[in-house]
């Protein structure tokens, strides 16, 4: 059969024989790959008039509501993804990463996106900046949308949590995708990608796929897409100084291969829970996907006397690892994703050896459970020795992409802190220590070389989701050989498809384009209360000002006595004269009380409860005999989407909220959130 390619609203099949791709677990083919006969330019130009406008359309609400449906949809059809993953010799845990994994990814961003962003096509970022004297001329910076394509070339490794993890923040920023999945496991993402079309649920021409080479793909891209690699570090420089890649400074993102490490404490003792750590841990990340993770543990840095220990735990428990069909009961490690993979493998432990010596694995004579040895890409898990790390370059240069570890003493944690910094940048690093000094020491010393950094002890290692596994919240990516780049990490993967300008002007002209209030733009008082209007019926700048109140003696004293708070400034006349202060003050939270009582309006209506307070500042003292009086601006609306157990739609709306004194002057401002219904149902 032809893997094929979806382009242009249609399953296209590639020209020509193509290249073969095999069954890694017995060498029967799986299909034959090409890409000849697509016009590559012409997938740009519909992903950019289709696919691009479509999606700006939408909100990142409606953007975030279609990831979810697509995540659903694709969970229902799982065991066909874990089907077909077992051809690439994955076992059924490292499939639960790659699919389920990359399915959490989905719902993750779409939770982020609904939960931090409102329902809105750009984003409005950081604080208003004055520019002026008087408050005429302000700035502010705002993100939208790209109005190109992404570019995604991922690796074989994991062949749909590579394209999930990167079309997650692309199609919630609005930006249509192009998916290259490597050719080894790409019939996978094939398999993947046509439920995603079937499902109907984004936009035709939001994803399209090459299974092949990208052609001549790169020479027609322009100022406004994005392109991000996954691979080898070579492969990856090669693409980055592509011509036209450099001509336009097209963003490029590159996440390459790496020399993790994981240091096991000075202080560990052999037989304590931590030691125990560290021995699964490695030896997770060398059979998990048969090690071909770019964050798996190619250097295991041992203080100099455990060496021993830790060699002989390692193959203890590496001896009870079954290797085999991934498919059969009891098999814990599959093969390569090809033979050309085990080919390089092979070569590269060759190549270590010349520096280290082999204490474990690293030959043909295996036990093997199902499977072909011959025409299978199996290799055992192989553990090398390097009794001089800090004068061997191999070992911090070359990576055996496969299940392969190479054991390194150091004398002292500063020994092991500079081996770390040979790997020259790291997607992840781990350390397994109870010393929280120890901790503090190592952390700060390496964080400069490293992406990811995970500190283990039996405190958190039953929840910790293991040195390996990145995760949406958090930045995958590191500096140097490791690419230079970030993914995931919330939001900012978001904002990585999206240009962010700074705009400037009257307060109220930003307060038009932004749809938020602006401190000094027109305000719009009215005899109706604002919390007498639902959500549809507020606008930015509704504002109400507030009568006065005068702050009495018996406010403080009743306010103290209510809360607790006998604090001198409040009670002391003596110590508060000689204070910063120079009087008795009022308590700042008596001042946001008051300011409650003054703009609330107390009988039933449309606002529902109080959702919070944002970006409270006192900024002066409160005396008595001082009068207050507040004014109540509608700041920024969110639409929420109504969950089927709400009893009512709502929307949050953020208010702005300035506390002046009889002189004019803000004693306090600060945000408030109110939960406010909707009339509409939906």
């Amino acid at each position: 059969m032809k893997v094929q390619s979806y382009v242009n609203g249609e399953w296209f099949e590639g020209q020509g024989p193509g290249i073969e791709v095999l069954n890694a677990v017995n060498g029967e083919s799986v299909g034959w790959v090409s890409s000849t006969g697509i016009d590559f330019k012409q997938i740009l130009e519909h992903a950019r008039n289709v696919g691009g406008p479509a999606l700006r359309a939408l909100t990142f609400h409606d953007r975030a509501n279609r990831l979810k449906a697509l995540a659903q949809h694709l969970l229902a059809a799982k065991e066909t993804f874990y089907r077909v993953s077992a051809w690439t010799g994955a076992s059924r845990v490292d499939s639960w990463v790659d699919i389920e994994g990359g399915l959490g990814t989905l719902f993750t961003y779409s939770s982020l996106v609904r939960r931090e962003l409102a329902n809105e096509t750009f984003i409005v970022e950081g604080p208003s900046e004055p520019l002026s004297a008087k408050g005429s001329f302000v700035g502010r910076h705002i993100l939208v949308p790209k109005e190109g394509v992404a570019v995604h070339i991922n690796a074989f490794n994991f062949p749909c949590w590579g394209m999930l993890e990167k079309i997650a923040p692309s199609l919630a920023a609005g930006m249509p995708v192009i998916v290259k999945p490597a050719t080894a496991s790409g019939y996978l993402t094939e398999v993947m990608v046509r439920e995603i079309i079937a499902s109907g649920l984004l936009p035709e021409g939001s994803i399209q796929l090459i299974s092949g080479s990208t052609g001549d793909l790169l020479e027609h891209l322009n100022e406004q897409d994005v392109v991000t690699f996954t691979g080898s570090a070579r492969t990856g420089r090669m693409l980055k100084t592509h011509p036209n890649i450099v001509a336009n400074s097209i963003p490029f993102t590159m996440e390459a291969d790496s020399l993790n490490c994981s240091i096991l404490g000075a202080s560990v003792e052999p037989g304590s829970a931590e030691f125990d750590i560290y021995i699964k841990e490695v030896v997770n990340e060398i059979t998990v996907k048969a090690g071909q993770k770019c964050t798996a543990i190619r250097r295991a840095l041992i203080p100099r006397n455990r060496v021993d220990a830790v060699a002989e735990a390692l193959k203890a428990r590496l001896d009870k690892i079954k290797m085999g069909d991934p498919a059969l009961e009891g098999v814990r490690m599959g093969p390569l994703v090809s033979l050309a993979q085990q080919a390089d493998v092979r070569a590269v432990v060759a190549s270590l050896q010349q520096s280290s010596e082999l204490i474990y694995g690293g030959h043909e004579d295996f036990e093997l459970i199902g499977g072909d040895r011959q025409r299978g890409a199996f290799f055992p898990p192989t553990l090398l020795y390097c009794d001089a790390p800090l004068t061997s370059t191999a070992p911090h240069e070359l990576e055996a992409f496969g299940p392969v570890s190479t054991l390194m003493p150091f004398d002292h944690i500063e020994e092991a802190i500079a081996l770390a910094k040979l790997g020259r940048g790291s997607l992840a690093g781990s350390l397994v220590t109870a010393d929280n000094l120890e901790a503090r020491k190592v952390i700060l010393g390496c964080a400069a070389y490293h992406g990811r950094m995970l500190v283990l002890n039996a405190d958190c290692a039953r929840e910790s989701t293991g040195h390996g596994s990145p995760l949406p919240t958090l930045v995958h990516g590191g500096p140097g050989r490791a690419g230079g780049g970030e993914e995931l990490g919330g939001l900012r993967a978001v904002k990585h498809y999206m240009q962010r300008t700074a705009i400037q002007g009257h307060p109220t002209t930003l307060t038009a384009i932004t749809g938020e209030f602006h401190p000094g733009s027109e305000q719009r008082l009215d005899r109706v209360h604002p919390f007498r209007k639902y959500f549809e019926e507020l606008q930015v700048g509704d504002t109400l000002s507030t009568h006065r109140r005068t702050v009495t003696e018996a406010d403080i004293v009743n306010f103290g006595c209510l809360s607790g708070d006998h604090f001198y400034a409040h009670f002391d006349e003596l110590a508060a004269q000689d204070s910063l202060f120079g009087k008795r003050v009022a308590h700042g939270y008596f001042v946001i009380s008051a300011a409650a009582g003054m703009f609330v309006d107390p009988a039933p209506g449309p606002v529902l409860a109080n959702y919070g307070i944002d970006n409270l500042r006192f900024i002066e003292p409160v005396g008595i005999g001082d009068t207050l009086q507040v004014r109540l601006t509608c700041k920024r609306k969110i639409k929420k989407d109504r969950r089927p157990d709400d009893l009512k739609a709502t929307g949050v709306v953020a208010w702005d909220v300035e506390v002046r004194n009889q002189h004019q002057q803000p004693v306090a401002v600060y945000d408030i959130l109110t939960l406010v219904e909707r009339k509409e149902a939906n």
